[in-house]
């Protein structure tokens, strides 16, 4: 049976009591060339190129204090941050520039992740005067930051769990809008643009016990269900053979809708569209405050204000708790992901299929082929943020139980990102009902490079009258969860620790965390 969370989480964050994230490194950046305002001619410097291969470098990407990123020779100048193996692998990407006066638009965009990128270029193309703030750089956060897996479902919302909420009109709906049209729009948007994200095709999720079969087969019965027959179950042997050289696994679910991306490739290649429909885009320009005026909704900065004509979208994922009034309905959590050097075996021999992995254990492993033979692994889920080295010992150690036949396995770059989570599992999708309406759109629980993208399209058709797929969103009803971002280092920890003695007691139930 699949573990029902809900209820567990909600009383544990409640029993947990209060304390507050811990800080990591402060991160110094070295800017690159300002090219703000950019016109329109000049946005094809924006589109991203891939290198021949990652290179050792500072990070240029302005970062949330509480995160790292790590390379194994260390930063090139003393205290600068390395770039993580994104950032590395891509060439040089110019800085807008901050705001330097007021201005006013039809829209403002805080954020310049996956959502905010994704909600620009389509407002944009929709003939609207968009402004995108970012207090950082564009991708510095989780969109630029996370394992680049692509999976159906919104959030933890999976087929079955859409069927247990929802009428079967709705939940076939809402299954379409977030597998289907959510992928398919990565792939008309990179052709649009022409650009390349390393879009790879297809998508694994391997059991760690034969009970866990069970539940990868009813969620496939589920999503056929809903009309989706893009998932197919296959025993232990033909996973060993044609997908996975790993002996640790019981069968699994193949899903050909699913895939990988680079993702930070993804969120530079939607700006760059957005600034070739002739978007405003201010980075290292932080948002203050909101301001509700006669004249529309007013976006205070550090370096002046944006007034907003028709909307304003706050994009900004983890510190989305800085602009809600009242309780939040998340925890954040720090996840991480790593990548190895050229291994000295052919990769294939590892994943002949090519295909990214997640598994069934609570912390689960996700991993995927990436260019130049390496490998890039991710896991964990933490209320405080670790360390790189106990970070890099504990994906090493999962390297070595998942893949034995590396010899003496290394770690080139790891990171660290944050995400967030909601009780139920879905995305917390907002509008308010204002003249000039706040878009708000939170709880991705480390799932959602191409729903994020899907959604941004959301909010623009919603707000242009296109048709209302975003008020779909709206209507999943969410728990609050008061103080969450001080919650979560303690409740996080007692969270995983009650569900792995429950796991413990019963293996073959399956929960992720």
């Amino acid at each position: 049976m699949t573990m029902n969370r809900r209820r567990f989480i909600r009383n544990s964050a409640a029993l947990a009591g209060a304390g507050m994230v811990s800080s990591m490194l402060p991160i110094p950046s070295v800017m690159a060339n300002v090219l703000s305002p950019l016109a329109a001619s000049d946005a094809d410097a924006l589109s991203p190129l891939f290198l021949n291969d990652a290179r050792r470098m500072d990070s240029q990407l302005g970062l949330d204090p509480r995160l790292w990123s790590w390379h194994k020779q260390g930063p090139i100048v003393k205290g600068a941050m390395p770039a993580n193996y994104y950032e590395a692998s891509l060439a040089e990407w110019p800085s807008f520039g901050a705001l330097s006066s007021d201005q006013s638009c039809d829209v403002v965009i805080v954020g310049g992740g996956l959502l905010g990128a994704s909600a620009a270029l389509h407002m944009a193309e929709a003939g609207l005067d968009v402004i995108l703030v970012e207090k950082d750089n564009i991708g510095s956060g989780a969109s630029g930051r996370n394992g680049g897996q692509l999976t159906p479902g919104i959030a933890r919302w999976e087929a079955e769990t859409m069927l247990e909420n929802l009428p079967l009109d709705e939940a076939k709906r809402l299954w379409r809008f977030a597998s289907v049209e959510a992928m398919e729009l990565v792939d008309e948007l990179s052709e649009r643009y022409n650009f390349v994200c390393d879009r790879k095709y297809g998508h694994i999720t391997a059991a760690v016990h034969a009970g866990h079969m069970g539940p990868l087969v009813a969620n496939a019965d589920a999503r056929r269900q809903l009309g989706d027959s893009a998932v197919s179950v296959i025993g232990p042997h033909q996973l060993h053979e044609e997908y996975v050289r790993s002996n640790i696994y019981h069968g699994a679910c193949l899903d050909s809708i699913g895939g990988q991306v680079h993702p930070l490739a993804l969120v530079r290649g939607l700006a760059y569209g957005f600034v070739k429909q002739g978007g405003r885009i201010y980075d290292r320009t932080k948002v203050t405050g909101i301001e509700k005026t006669p004249k529309g909704t007013v976006v205070k900065t550090e370096q002046g204000t944006i007034t907003a004509r028709k909307a304003v979208l706050l994009a900004v994922h983890s510190s989305t708790e800085e602009f809600i009034s009242g309780a939040s309905t998340t925890v954040p959590f720090f996840t991480y992901v790593a990548v190895t050097p050229p291994l000295k075996m052919d990769i294939k021999e590892l994943i002949p299929s090519d295909y990214p992995v997640y598994d069934t254990q609570l912390q689960i492993d996700y991993y995927r082929g990436v260019r130049n033979n390496r490998l890039l692994f991710g896991g964990q889920g933490t209320g405080n943020s670790w360390s790189p080295r106990d970070v890099n010992n504990y994906l090493l150690e999962r390297i070595n139980i998942v893949f034995p036949q590396i010899e003496k396995p290394e770690l080139e770059f790891s990171w660290g990102g944050v995400s967030d989570l909601t009780v139920n599992g879905a995305t917390d999708a907002r509008k308010s009902d204002d003249g000039v309406p706040i878009y708000m759109v939170h709880g991705w629980s480390g799932h959602g490079v191409a729903q994020t993208v899907r959604i941004g399209k959301a909010i623009s058709d919603d707000l242009t009258g296109r048709n209302n797929d975003f008020s779909m969103l709206t209507r999943i009803e969410h728990s609050t969860i008061p103080f969450g971002s001080y919650l979560s280092p303690v409740a996080i920890p007692v969270i995983k620790g009650a569900l792995t003695v429950m796991g413990a007691l019963n293996p073959a139930d399956m929960v992720s965390f």
